[in-house]
């Protein structure tokens, strides 16, 4: 059941962090996507997996996804800041007309200054948000990938279709 959380938690983190893919996020669907993928998994394993569980899965996959999403983004964000810089200045460079508060805004754009305040804040947002999807996405995933049940009315014989 770890690796379960661990896939979805990744799953969760890593394409949430990362630019443009992120836009998708919008309705939360990399989070309730890796609370399913981490029910799938662990519905994989022998025993009983109910709802209950595949929430429970999809909530520490969510809880995880927090934790993957402040590494990943603090990755991309250092990467990605000096082209976000260059891109600024060839902007403010290039135009003479631009207001005074959005010229600050740009000439500011590449300060790396407020980064842990950004993370903190995106990490506690990131986690408040991808918990309760994340085992709402569970919970789906427990109910569309359930396994089958073995019992007196379940039987492996084929169905006949050709009635007389």
């Amino acid at each position: 059941m770890t690796q379960a959380v661990l896939l979805g938690g990744l799953f969760i983190g890593v394409l949430s962090a990362l630019p443009i893919i992120n836009l998708a996020n919008c309705c939360c669907l990399w989070i309730v996507g890796g609370g399913a993928i981490a029910a799938y998994f662990a519905q994989q394993q022998p025993g009983p997996f109910g709802l209950m569980d595949g929430a429970r899965v999809g909530f520490r996959a969510g809880v995880f996804g927090a934790v993957v999403w402040l590494l990943a983004s603090t990755v991309v964000d250092v990467v990605v800041a000096p082209l976000q810089q260059s891109a600024a200045d060839f902007m403010l460079r290039g135009a003479t007309d631009i207001p005074p508060d959005v010229r600050s805004w740009l000439e500011n754009i590449g300060n790396s200054a407020s980064l842990p305040a950004r993370m903190i804040v995106g990490f506690f947002f990131e986690l408040f948000l991808a918990a309760p999807f994340g085992a709402l996405g569970g919970l789906l995933g427990a109910a569309v990938f359930a396994r089958p049940e073995r019992g007196e009315g379940n039987t492996d014989e084929p169905v006949r279709t050709d009635h007389y």
